[in-house]
């Protein structure tokens, strides 16, 4: 959109993804109420002189600043809205529909969705219901009364980050490959890891599903008879990371998944969950393109 002006007034069961858990990960799939009509996604219409919100608030409301702060960064330029700097005050905007950033940092639109990370334990299967009676996801947010679905899928055996959410097509797009959204994990693994092995991950593995290359592979620390190395990837097929380490005669004792994207595990306590940031979530609303 090119934002209206106005006259100056004061005062955002695996170890990788994969999509065999429902619809929901499908190109086809129906998100029933979950689902994300075309309003959430923006849009390049114009504001006429009464609609929208002026830009100062919007950025005070999203805790950027006080409304006289967000003023004095609009005046130093440092805000874009739809990727045009703006330096009048009185610029209206939808924050619903309008991309804004500060510091070329996206401030995500007020939230009508929920945005959780679960640090899921050992144990617990990715799944809201489980006929078998084992320990599910639903057991980490009972509290939660809305209706939740996780982005991807963990290992029974495998812990740590997982996603989980109330936005269709959020979820589809940070599931969907095609958007490339990195996921790193912390592999303890038998045997010493050497420089050869390492060399041989970077250069790429050959799988028995085809070709895999890491986007990063660190080794943390090494012992008499176990390595800790850290593995990103952006790819998610089933058990990749464990294959990758069996391909290379490493099996893998205990992994965690500690990141995806700009979201880190940091020291979420496992069983707990907590809310994305608004970092977090404009980070991640960039990198699926919403």
């Amino acid at each position: 959109m090119t934002p209206t002006t106005h006259d100056h007034e004061a005062g955002q069961p695996h170890d990788d993804d994969v999509y065999s858990d429902g619809a929901v990960y499908s190109d086809d799939a129906e998100y029933s109420d979950d689902e994300v009509s075309e309003e959430d996604q923006p849009t390049g219409r114009n504001l006429n002189e009464t609609e929208g919100i002026r830009l100062q608030k919007v950025l005070a409301q999203a805790g950027v600043a006080s409304r006289r702060a967000s003023e004095i960064l609009i005046d130093r330029g440092r805000v874009e809205v739809n990727g045009q700097t703006v330096r009048e005050q009185g610029v209206r905007v939808d924050p619903e529909r309008d991309v804004i950033r500060v510091d070329g940092s996206r401030i995500p639109p007020p939230r009508r969705h929920v945005y959780l990370v679960v640090n899921k334990p050992r144990g617990v299967v990715s799944t809201l219901h489980d006929p078998e009676g084992r320990p599910t996801l639903a057991d980490l947010i009972e509290r939660r009364k809305e209706r939740l679905f996780h982005v991807g899928r963990l290992d029974t055996d495998t812990e740590g980050l997982i996603i989980l959410t109330n936005h269709g097509e959020f979820a589809h797009r940070l599931a969907h490959p095609s958007y490339e959204v990195e996921k790193t994990y912390l592999a303890e693994v038998e045997g010493v890891v050497d420089a050869a092995t390492l060399k041989r991950m970077r250069g790429g593995l050959m799988l028995d599903d085809g070709p895999v290359k890491p986007d990063k592979v660190t080794v943390k620390s090494r012992g008499e008879a176990k390595s800790l190395v850290e593995v990103t990837l952006h790819e998610g097929r089933n058990h990749i990371v464990r294959r990758m380490f069996d391909a290379v005669g490493h099996p893998v004792r205990r992994l965690s998944r500690i990141q995806i994207g700009p979201v880190r595990l940091g020291q979420l306590a496992q069983g707990a969950s907590r809310e994305l940031t608004s970092a977090e979530l404009g980070a991640l609303l960039d990198a699926v393109k919403l």
